[in-house]
Formats: structure tokens, sequence, C-alpha cells
């Protein structure tokens, strides 16, 4: 075995540790993955069509009622948000149901009726509306219509 001594030409050994490169290599793989990961997720707010589903559901759970109960309720909507209430007594009563309580649409929904202000359809205790209503929301460049035809039928489009 050959012994070593020192100052002999031996090479010196390689320091532990990354390159500049590689590092720089391993930071943009980082950055794509995250960026990848960034695009794939969903709006906080929701989307739209759900917004407009959830809304069309709300009316027609209300229409239901008016059947199951046999008595009017109507649906009321707004710039800002929507609502339903009861006829109870001769009067228009807010429902507190969970379901069919005031709601307000997402941030950036905006709702137009066509009418300024607040826009009323009332279903009465066979179902049928007391008029057709169409509402529009729009949010961010996006549209959806929610029709409640007269004889109490609700969809979406757009």
């Amino acid at each position: 075995m050959p012994i070593s001594v020192a100052g002999s030409n031996r090479k010196p050994e390689r320091e532990q540790g990354f390159t500049l490169v590689e590092l720089m290599i391993v930071v943009t793989i980082i950055g794509l993955a995250s960026a990848a990961v960034a695009l794939s997720l969903p709006d906080p707010r929701g989307r739209l069509t759900d917004e407009a589903a959830r809304f069309a559901l709300r009316a027609r759970a209300a229409h239901d009622l008016a059947i199951v109960q046999a008595r009017p309720v109507s649906l009321w909507v707004t710039p800002v948000g929507y609502g339903f209430e009861v006829r109870r007594d001769g009067a228009w009563q807010a429902m507190s149901d969970k379901p069919l309580q005031v709601t307000k649409w997402g941030a950036g929904t905006q709702a137009t009726t066509g009418i300024a202000g607040r826009d009323r359809v009332v279903f009465d205790s066979t179902g049928i509306a007391d008029r057709p209503f169409e509402l529009r929301l729009l949010r961010d460049g996006e549209a959806r219509d929610v029709h409640v035809g007269a004889d109490g039928t609700v969809r979406v489009d757009g």
C-alpha cells in the first residue's frame, strides 16, 4: 500500500454541493410546476354557471313550496341579491329557511332583470308564475340567463 506524503501531487478532492447551473434548473422546474398549479386552481368565487344553477334550483324550490304549502311564494331579485317570501295572513313574510333565505350574489356578479331596482315573480298555490321572468347574471365578460316560464319551469341558458 502506497504511503501518502505531504505535498505530493495529489488532485484535490471535489467539494461537495451543487453547481449554479444545477440550482437554476431546479428553480426553473419549481417555477413551472407552481405556475401550472396556479393556473389549474378554480376561481375562489365559483363559476358563474354554478351561481346561475344554484339560483335556478332555489327558484324551483320556491315553486315546489308554493304547491306543497298551497299558498303563494314570491321570488325577488335585486342587483345585489335575491330572496323569497311567503304570503301569510294577507302579508308577505320573508322566508328564513336555509335554502330560501336572502342571498347575496357572489363577488363581481351583477344581476339584471330589465327592471331597475327590485323585481318580483310570484308562484301561486298551483305553481303557476304570475308572469314570465328573465334574469341575466354577468361576471368578467361571462353571461348566464335564467328563465322562469309562466308555467313555473326554470332553466339556465348560456
